[in-house]
């Protein structure tokens, strides 16, 4: 009974979030409470679920409202026009050279291993790029995301690092087998890119600025505003101080992946930094706060939302239900080729399952299961690592997937139905091909 509510209350929230119905702050607040009380679970226990949900949330929160206050600053004094315009003259506008950058972007900043620091990098940097060239901001989610998620199979990401602590094996030893699946999975998606761009030039062709359609659902503009927001953006510009704060961010940036201290700590020093460097009068560094806060603090309810879902969730054990539930089911014929079939499936189980909930709770009983029958550790291991983490960033339980929706505008409804099919997909081809390899 607590896998089929556990299991009800994800697939109705998916089924909200990707309908637009309602806002993510109602689906993942309201859809768990009442699961816990349909449960059994009282009001005083559901609260202390929640308390446990945002504590582990909460770091990300403090880290976003900072993080968005710092890098738009750093987007109203025009510390990116460069960068952009020298990506636009070397691409000259190629939308299949700006998204293959973006696949080698995404990589290089997913070496610390934190999605929410890749995000950080990336998006606040190219997003404006796809704005410029007609392109789909969806699409931009998509490389980026999937680019992330193959380099996340380095020894000090949070998959491996599960994993190890399950099996009891030194992380190195786990990964080494891995790097030639990384470097397969990166040529892999370079070639994706190349087709998916070739696809968006013929929708940029027939359907236009797709940033404009989204603009005008959002908030539609009256004649001549946009005018208004380009001489107020350029007003805010501060070109001569552009080496100071390309110093200011690369410092702020070198602190978040050597990882000294906290990112929300290092954001919050350099927004303080900023605004005085930038906008030496108070009511000017207001003013830069006040316009950048609401995205700021709309999202960071929305992340709010999401751990008091993960909570609640993780406190009833409805997740680790779930996943105990679903390897009973199973017919015994498949049985041996279980740890298969969950990594192909490992994509639609990252809308069901959180992260530890996948490798804490159903990777050991899987593993338990096929090793009965003759099949290594490791390769079960590979299997579900290869076929889950394609989809680490199509999942509304990751919180540095949210981050990625507020620092790009987007939503995640449209992002699932728009990324879902192809990532799982491609974490389908590149699970085969590590069985070709012999990997698994």
């Amino acid at each position: 009974m607590l896998s089929l509510i556990g299991l009800l209350t994800i697939v109705v929230i998916v089924g909200l979030l990707i309908s637009n119905k309602i806002t993510p702050i109602v689906a993942l607040v309201l859809v768990p409470i009442v699961a816990a009380f349909v449960a059994g679970f009282s009001f005083a226990e559901i609260g202390d679920f929640f308390n446990s949900g945002i504590e582990s949330v909460m770091s990300v929160v403090i880290m976003f409202i900072f993080a968005i206050l710092f890098f738009g600053i750093m987007q109203d004094v025009g510390l990116f026009d460069p960068l952009i315009n020298k990506m636009i003259a070397v691409s000259r506008g190629n939308v299949i050279a700006v998204a293959v950058g973006t696949v080698l972007i995404a990589a290089v900043a997913q070496l610390d291993g934190s999605g929410a620091s890749t995000f950080l990098i990336t998006i606040p940097a190219l997003l404006p790029l796809y704005k410029r060239l007609k392109m789909n901001p969806y699409l931009l989610l998509l490389l980026v995301g999937t680019s992330a998620s193959i380099m996340n199979m380095l020894p000090w990401g949070g998959p491996l690092g599960r994993t190890a602590a399950v099996l009891g094996v030194d992380v190195t030893e786990l990964w080494r087998p891995l790097i030639k699946v990384q470097v397969i999975g990166l040529v892999l998606l370079i070639g994706l890119a190349v087709l998916l761009a070739i696809r968006e030039k013929r929708l940029i062709a027939k359907r236009g600025d797709y940033n404009e359609e989204l603009y005008e659902e959002a908030q539609p503009l009256v004649k001549g505003a946009q005018d208004e927001a380009s001489l107020k953006a350029a007003s805010l510009r501060r070109p001569k101080l552009l080496w100071v704060n390309t110093l200011l961010a690369i410092a702020v940036i070198g602190i978040l992946v050597w990882g000294i201290i906290p990112a929300g700590f290092a954001f919050m020093i350099g927004v303080s930094l900023a605004l005085p460097l930038n906008y030496p009068n108070m009511k000017d560094q207001m003013d830069r706060i006040k316009d950048h806060a609401p995205n700021a603090l709309l999202m960071a309810a929305i992340i709010l939302a999401a751990g008091s879902f993960l909570g609640i969730l993780n406190g009833t054990l409805m997740l680790d239900s779930i996943a105990n539930d679903l390897v009973k089911i199973l017919p015994a014929f498949v049985i041996p080729y279980l740890h298969i079939i969950i990594g192909f499936l490992g994509v639609p189980f990252d809308l069901l399952l959180s992260t530890d909930a996948y490798y804490f709770a159903l990777f050991p009983i899987v593993e338990q299961v096929v090793t009965e029958f003759g099949v290594s550790s490791l390769s079960a291991a590979y299997a579900m690592i290869i076929g889950n983490i394609i989809g680490t960033f199509v999942s509304p339980f990751s919180p540095a997937l949210w981050l990625a929706l507020g620092l790009a505008g987007l939503e995640m409804g449209r992002h699932i139905r728009y990324s879902l099919p192809i990532m799982w997909g491609f974490s389908i081809v590149l699970l085969g091909i590590s069985i070709l390899i012999g990997v698994v």
